[in-house]
């Protein structure tokens, strides 16, 4: 009799057992579809966000014209913009490690409804700077970044962060067009209108669906205890602090200076364009539409395949050597056609080197700090377009086009001596 029962006891342990572990896997299995969408929804809202900030931007030289701005204050409400944007990334970070991702987000969507709204009063010259205010904390896509660093394991990241390209690709090219013919047939005020409900809708989706804590459980704990918890969300020392970790600065350092010479040609190739190649206000919309159709292609298809078959540190080294070859194209450079044959190694060094210093970066700091690399990471170009126009105009009238490729070969030449011989530490896995 004992042994009947000590059998059921047995089946009946066995048959809880089972059902545990299904109850476990379905559990897990329910996590990763709610992780997957979250991951589609930051992909959808960094989307909509580049869409109505391009959009804007075809729209404002006219409105500035409007109103009776110069070229030097234009110049200086772009500035005003660069500036904000590279003061408030490290800061936009710090929050969303200190108040969640969700948080971060709803704060960028609903900052970019405040920028429409100036924006659609802005009547006179004093309220389109005012517009640019809330500019300090419209960092959508480093929100995305950091849903989508939350929420992959570090193998996966770079493939997922790679993917965000697609969203660039579409926001380019959309948001460009449509603010065209928006301004064309409706008037110069619709664009802006259409982004203020728009970052409406935004604000509603992240408050809907982004997850109010993307971080795993396992690393909670390790958020409870960390310094990013302590300070202000305005604290310098803490923002720096990261900067010490291991591999960190050498990488920091690589990522800025790699393209510097390229983004100050960028930054002056509305005129350059004009000058140098000819183009007409339309042909550089096409130029800029094809930009956007090789970003698309190779950051969202080209660069998640090869972190599957190469290791960054691998990746990081040939996103250098290819700037390298892409500044001698552009020091021997004559002609718009060169200049698009140039622009597919151009477009996927910038894609490469971007994807892989965001996912080293973010793998070199403890978890609860991603949000403040991140935000490091995001302030690289507004510091280029910051200072971008002064050396940019410089480099232009003094030496020309060709001075630009020049640059961009000798820094990138000692960049790739100095990957070879130097042992960065890469981290695989965060500190936990």
């Amino acid at each position: 009799m004992s042994i009947m029962n000590a059998k059921a006891s047995s089946e009946g342990e066995e048959e809880a057992l089972g059902m545990k572990t299904e109850t476990l896997g379905e559990s897990r299995c329910l996590g990763e579809v709610k992780r997957g969408q979250a991951i589609l929804v930051a992909y959808l809202i960094a989307t909509l966000e580049l869409t109505f900030l391009f959009m804007q931007m075809g729209v404002v030289p006219y409105l500035a014209k409007s109103l009776g701005l110069d070229s030097v204050g234009f110049g200086y409400l772009q500035t005003a913009f660069g500036v904000l944007q590279l003061v408030g990334g490290p800061i936009f970070g710090r929050f969303a490690d200190q108040f969640g991702t969700r948080a971060a987000l709803i704060l960028s969507c609903a900052s970019g409804s405040a920028f429409f709204l100036l924006m659609s009063i802005s009547t006179s010259i004093p309220l389109l700077f005012l517009s640019r205010l809330p500019g300090v904390f419209m960092h959508g896509l480093p929100g995305a970044q950091k849903v989508i660093t939350d929420l992959t394991a570090p193998s996966q990241r770079a493939d997922a962060l790679g993917k965000l390209g697609l969203c660039f690709g579409i926001g380019i090219i959309v948001g460009s067009a449509l603010g065209g013919v928006l301004s064309t047939k409706f008037g110069i005020f619709v664009p802006i209108y259409v982004g203020l409900v728009g970052n409406l809708i935004n604000t509603v989706i992240a408050m809907v669906w982004i997850p109010l804590q993307a971080k795993p459980k396992s690393d909670h704990h390790v958020t409870e205890n960390s310094t990013s918890q302590s300070g202000s969300v305005f604290s310098i020392r803490e923002i720096l602090r990261l900067m010490k970790f291991p591999g960190v600065m050498e990488v920091f350092m690589v990522k800025v200076f790699a393209g510097l010479p390229i983004g100050l040609f960028l930054i002056m190739f509305s005129i350059i364009s004009m000058e140098f190649f000819g183009l007409e206000a339309v042909e550089s919309g096409y130029l800029m539409s094809y930009f956007g159709v090789l970003q698309m292609v190779i950051q969202g298809l080209v660069v998640g395949k090869l972190t599957k078959h190469f290791t960054e540190r691998t990746l990081l080294r040939l996103s250098v050597f290819v700037f390298a070859g892409v500044g001698l194209g552009m020091a021997l450079m004559r002609t718009v056609w060169h200049y698009c044959i140039i622009a597919v190694p151009l477009i996927f060094a910038f894609s490469t080197l971007g994807t892989i210093t965001d996912s080293i970066l973010t793998k070199a700091v403890p978890s609860s700090d991603t949000g403040t690399m991140l935000g490091i990471c995001a302030s690289v170009q507004p510091l280029t377009r910051t200072v971008g126009p002064t050396i940019g105009g410089v480099l232009y009238k003094q030496f020309g086009v060709c001075s630009f490729g020049y640059l961009q070969l000798i820094v990138n030449i000692g960049l790739f001596v100095y990957l070879l011989k130097s042992k960065i530490p890469l981290r695989e896995m965060k500190n936990e």
